[in-house]
């Protein structure tokens, strides 16, 4: 039986069979895109902050350092993430001005809290926080990200 353009019924079937075939593998494909994208994303945004905390702690040390020293118990790791964006006094500098490490905090890429600012979306360890088991605590040593997923190369985000 012939359709409108001179299809046959049996070629639309098999049109319509492939194009379902491609929607079938397209939209895994599509998935590992975003996927890759989000975790590259990742793997910069945990670079971003983390170079800012080791320049924030390499001027906090250094021998009469451009930030103020907070006692013998002081880690010299920022206090918050956000000292790194709302920047510290420069004690060198003859008209106090401030030292920015960080133009804003990015937002974990895999978090789906919109609704919180961007430095509450990542899991913070404290410079006394053990590795294995990292706590918040007196300053930020390292960040990372809270979700659970598991990476394409096989390690759990957590652990980047």
């Amino acid at each position: 039986m012939m359709h409108a353009r001179g299809f046959t019924l049996i070629e639309l079937l098999v049109t319509v069979a492939i194009v379902a075939l491609l929607a079938t593998i397209a939209l895994p494909m599509t998935e590992l895109v975003v996927q890759r994208a989000r975790e590259q994303e990742l793997r910069h945004d945990l670079r971003e902050i983390r170079t800012a905390i080791d320049a924030y702690k390499k001027m906090r040390d250094e021998p009469n350092g451009h930030i103020q020293k907070e006692g013998l118990d002081d880690s010299g790791y920022p206090k918050s993430l956000d000292v790194l964006v709302e920047g510290v006094e420069d004690i060198k500098s003859p008209k106090r001005s401030k030292i920015y490490f960080l133009r804003r905090i990015p937002r974990d890429p895999f978090s789906r809290d919109t609704t919180s600012p961007a430095a509450d979306t990542w899991g913070k360890r404290s410079y006394k926080s053990p590795p294995d088991d990292p706590q918040e605590g007196d300053d930020v040593y390292d960040v990372y990200t809270l979700s659970k997923g598991v990476g394409l190369n096989g390690i759990p985000y957590r652990e980047w």
